[in-house]
């Protein structure tokens, strides 16, 4: 069993492969968290200290015993109003007005498999894959219960943590703030590896020592956002990609939310991960139940690299669902950098038949099909085919491109409106804003408020009838604006609004999932503003920012590896020069920062020379035979290309009889130095065989001296070298 639980000492024994989480019931029954960390036995309880801390309160429960606070020890749940000064995870409301919860520990239940969320995206496992715990906490006075959930998945090293908070009183409450985990430690120093960024540059790495007071990362947009990713990472300070410890906290939800992580006075640290705080009140009356989005916790003593393979490994496997979980993804070009707004049905099937020619497998219209819709700035929310401007019914289209040889997909962006549309003259009330003030725009376009069933009702009946006129076989769901305005006209309770919101998303993309389970949805907010896992639930890859320059394309994609498979990652090769920067970078290079993840086009095939579509041929015909190992293979860092001269990676098979290596020159200068680039992950006393140049290697000699890149002239240059063991 993976979940044990002490009787003795009232203790809770969580135990993966290599890690052990324990937490101990005292007794008051407050529930303490004692260790998270390499797998160990034994009660842990030892750790801690009892001492007369000035000014850190003391439970009435202790009489006169100065030495327990709860503003010292650690803890599964803090809350406020225990005499806990550090960063609560639940603050309650209640229906006094007063603010201020006490629970302590009722029951608990161990059962097979992993607990699923009402509502909610979440990771899953069978009975023979993992075991949960549910532990039931109460509040004495007013009968407000938190059901705290953990999830093991032991032969990946995960844990997964959230609650549902019970009204168990007679008179309404309000939720004021819910994370969904704690980690005290009590005593370490780490550094916090968080991902920051912007539009079109997603997804920096910032690495900095965690200091005394609090560090608040998050966003406030409704969506998880560009500016900060819902994950963030303690380390120790010698921590490396090989070694050293390291955790990792993933938070399982798109919209707003709130990362801390705080160093007190005693140089103990905390960390918190949830929901945003901000905007949020969320009403629970008599009987009510909220259910907190999960996060996915994992611990590594081996680096980051371990980390990363873990959160890779659960989020392919048991997060991800539907027929493109696990199976490759066909080869697309999307329409959007090759015609914007200004295309036909004849001239779609044109690029489609020009795809064909080069052995792309999908063509995907993008943008402006739709209503009246030739611009940005009209047409969002009348999903009704303009037949006019395409010159014939979706159906016929679709029927030529599939007689061509290939898929047909389509772009959406289902929760947005513009003014300029009939749905708004008929539903101005449906759209998010402040009642009597002029709306916020962005894009020139406003959000439709999808916390309200009926809104959400509409659009996915209009997105159907559009799914059902042909043999749609891809989505891109797309959404470009943060959300601001948050007002609905359905509630009275405006602090809930920004979280149904989110679960009026997730209804809307499990009715899809449900009803066209042939169709590969790919999320989208103006490329990488919403990816998150739980996106990753429903839509098992994501556009992975707008910015397609290969060069910028390597330190978004290098960001995005510490949490997210390349699987998920949707990149492709654009036009030069490019749309978003104006550099101009090789074909070659371009092709292999694209292959680090789901792989397409965004060009017009018919502005190509020739001698560049016998490249794109060609590196199709390279992707194909890469494709599997670079979907199931372990990615390892070999570079930081924020820091170095050259980013490079490295594909590894889980049986390591293959190797895959990429590598971008980001800089070139005059009487360059030479560029070593060491492997990683190959098992001792192998030898691998590098299939271009013939030559055989030991595994030693790869990981430890590496191999210098040849001495060439010429901007972005890129490699890429395929090993087979021998």
């Amino acid at each position: 069993m993976s979940i044990i639980f002490s009787e003795k000492d009232k203790t809770f024994i969580l135990h993966t492969k290599n890690t052990t989480y324990q937490m101990q019931v005292d007794s008051y029954g407050f529930l303490l968290h004692l260790y998270y960390g390499r797998r160990t036995e034994g009660c842990m309880d030892y750790l801690l200290s009892y001492a007369d801390r000035g000014f850190s309160g003391n439970p009435y429960d202790a009489g006169q015993d100065r030495t327990y606070s709860m503003d010292v020890l650690p803890q599964e749940l803090p809350c406020q109003g225990t005499g806990d000064y550090r960063s609560p995870a639940i603050i309650v409301k209640n229906a006094d007005s007063s603010y201020g919860c006490d629970f302590r520990y009722r029951d608990h239940r161990i059962l097979p498999g992993k607990y699923q969320l009402p509502g909610l995206p979440a990771v899953y496992a069978d009975p023979d894959q993992g075991e949960s715990l549910e532990i039931l906490m109460e509040d004495p006075v007013t009968h407000v219960e938190v059901t705290l959930f953990y999830g093991v998945l032991p032969d990946l090293d995960i844990i997964t943590r959230s609650a549902s908070i019970r009204n168990g009183g007679g008179e309404k409450i309000y939720l004021e703030k819910a994370q969904a985990a704690c980690l005290d430690w009590l005593y370490g120093d780490y550094d916090l590896i968080s991902f920051y960024g912007r539009h079109a540059m997603e997804r920096n790495v910032q690495r900095i020592p965690v200091a005394h007071g609090a560090h608040v990362l998050g966003s406030r947009r409704g969506t998880s956002s560009h500016q900060y990713n819902p994950m963030m990472i303690l380390a120790d300070h010698e921590a490396t990609e090989e070694a050293g410890s390291c955790y990792a906290m993933s938070f399982v939800y798109s919209g707003g939310f709130k990362g801390e992580v705080e160093k007190d006075q005693f140089n103990q640290t905390r960390a918190l991960l949830g929901l945003s705080d901000e905007l949020f009140s969320y009403p629970l009356d008599s009987g009510e139940v909220f259910y907190v989005p999960e996060v996915v916790l994992t611990y590594s003593s081996q680096g980051l690299s371990r980390l990363s393979h873990n959160l890779h490994r659960c989020f392919r496997l048991h997060l991800c669902r539907g027929k493109y979980k696990d199976c490759p993804r066909p080869i697309l070009l999307n329409s959007w950098e090759a015609s914007y707004f200004d295309f036909s049905g004849a001239s779609i099937y044109e690029l489609a038949r020009q795809a064909a020619d080069l052995g792309i497998e999908m063509l995907v219209m993008d943008d402006g099909w739709f209503g009246k819709r030739d611009d940005d700035n009209s047409g969002l929310g009348d999903w009704f085919v303009n037949e006019e401007k395409l010159g014939e019914p979706l159906g016929s289209l679709i029927e030529k491109i599939n007689g061509l040889g290939l898929k047909f997909g389509i772009w959406f962006e289902p929760e947005s409106i513009n003014e300029d549309s009939q749905l708004y003259k008929e539903h101005p009330d449906w759209v998010l804003s402040l009642p009597g003030r002029n709306p916020v725009r962005a894009r020139n376009q406003l959000v439709l408020d999808f916390s309200r069933p009926e809104v959400v009702d509409h659009i996915f009946r209009e997105v159907c009838k559009v799914l059902d006129q042909g043999n749609i076989e891809y989505i891109k769901w797309d959404m470009n604006r943060s959300l601001s305005d948050c007002y609905s006209r359905n509630t009275k309770d405006q602090g809930r609004v920004l979280h149904d919101y989110v679960l009026g998303l997730y209804d809307f993309l499990e009715r899809l999932v449900q009803c066209y389970p042939h169709i590969l949805l790919e999320g989208c907010s103006g490329g990488g503003g919403r990816f998150d896992a739980g996106m990753l639930y429903y839509t098992p890859q994501i556009w992975c920012s707008d910015n397609t320059d290969a060069l910028d394309r390597v330190r978004i994609q290098y960001g995005t590896s510490f949490g997210y498979p390349v699987s998920a990652v949707g990149s492709h090769v654009s036009a030069v020069p490019n749309h978003q920067t104006g550099r101009v970078t090789p074909l070659r290079t371009r092709g292999i920062t694209a292959m680090a993840g789901t792989f397409g086009y965004e060009l017009d095939p018919a502005s190509l020379m020739d001698v560049e579509r016998e490249q794109i041929r060609a590196q199709i015909r390279e992707y194909k035979q890469y494709e599997s190992l670079i979907r199931n293979g372990l990615y390892y860092r070999l570079t930081n290309p924020f820091q170095e001269e050259a980013g490079a990676w490295e594909f590894v098979a889980e049986d390591a009889l293959e190797v895959l290596v990429g590598i971008v020159v980001q800089e070139v200068h005059g009487n360059m130095t030479v560029t070593y680039i060491r492997l990683k992950g190959l098992p001792e006393g192998r030898f691998y065989k590098e299939q271009q140049s013939g030559r055989v290697f030991a595994s030693e000699a790869l990981m430890e001296a590496g191999i210098p890149l040849p001495e060439q002239t010429g901007e972005y240059r890129a490699y890429q070298l395929y090993f087979k063991s021998v």
